[in-house]
């Protein structure tokens, strides 16, 4: 059964934060929109590119109301030593969110995105429902784009308080687009 539509499976752990480690489970994120993501492991070579990514734009996702949350099958003190790397010898240095350690695979493994004892690219939004409302998974070679993360986050939050839906390549302050095919029409006619 897909998960989309469906609750978010349960999760907490040890995570890493502002170089501490802390408790972090899907209860925190209740009432928020979550970007859940999933990477294969620290210290390799995609993967920091994804993270400083996120980081980088983790105004930008706290602005819209949503938080970030990485997820590997690293422990929380590679985690750790990861972060405190600098970005200027192949580290992460100081991320805007925690990372959550899922040595045991389980959270990786109810995501569905456990492939050879490493996580997938995966990135699940979860609404403030705790609702799973999409979900993209890419294969261990290439690394995902923030901003189309960042623009799915706020087309959903659009249809949550606009209704309708939101057409390919809508972006936050376009009009959405009726479900008829009038709708259909105005869009793409």
């Amino acid at each position: 059964m897909s998960i989309i539509g469906n609750k978010a499976p349960h999760f907490a752990g040890e995570a890493a934060k502002d170089g501490e480690i802390v408790e972090i489970s899907l209860d925190q994120y209740a009432g928020k929109w979550l970007v859940l993501f999933f990477y294969p492991l620290d210290f390799t070579f995609v993967c920091p590119t994804e993270l400083v990514a996120f980081s980088d734009r983790a105004e930008d996702f706290k602005a819209i109301g949503a938080e970030i949350l990485g997820v590997s099958v690293d422990s929380v003190h590679t985690h750790l030593a990861w972060m405190r790397t600098p970005r200027n010898q192949a580290g992460v240095g100081d991320l805007a969110y925690p990372l959550l350690s899922d040595i045991n695979k389980t959270v990786c493994s109810d995501y569905d995105v456990l492939l050879d004892g490493v996580a997938l690219r995966g990135v699940f939004l979860i609404d403030p429902d705790g609702m799973v409302q999409s979900a993209t998974v890419n294969n261990l070679p290439v690394g995902r784009n923030v901003d189309e993360v960042l623009r799915t986050v706020q087309a959903y939050q659009y249809v949550r308080e606009h209704g309708g839906t939101c057409p390919a390549n809508w972006h936050q302050g376009d009009a959405g687009m009726d479900a008829t095919l009038d709708g259909v029409k105005k869009v793409i006619g």
